[in-house]
């Protein structure tokens, strides 16, 4: 089964289809979830409730439109774009994310979030 989210944050709406994982899991029981956005280059995170350990798969360079957790923040991440760590083109997190979705469509819409705004993930 697909399981899918919608993400609304600030004036802006999106749907994410989750991976099979362990922090996907954890992300899908904890729904509705909510926060405020942080901008960090082209990456919103948010602090959640969530506690979650690295998983053996977990990345720095993450693809376009891919969700991540960081765990020593307990952060959900959505990744639209290069980083101030990036190198190149490429799509960086601070240190290593477990990557758990990918946002659908484009996810560069994100760049109209401020900081500040409140985010709200929830069941489709």
């Amino acid at each position: 089964m697909e399981r899918r989210v919608k993400i609304v944050a600030g004036p802006i709406t999106a749907e994410a289809v989750l991976y099979g994982t362990p922090t996907a899991e954890a992300i899908w029981k904890a729904l509705p979830i909510e926060g405020r956005a942080n901008r960090w280059g082209d990456e919103i995170y948010f602090s959640t409730p969530l506690d979650m350990p690295l998983e053996p798969d977990a990345r720095e360079v993450v693809e376009l439109g891919e969700l991540g957790f960081w765990p020593p923040g307990k952060a959900f991440c959505i990744f639209f774009g290069p980083t101030p760590v990036s190198r190149g083109d490429e799509v960086r997190a601070a240190s290593p994310v477990n990557v758990f979705g990918k946002v659908q469509g484009d996810p560069k819409v994100f760049k109209g979030v401020k900081d500040g705004e409140k985010v709200r993930v929830e069941e489709v």
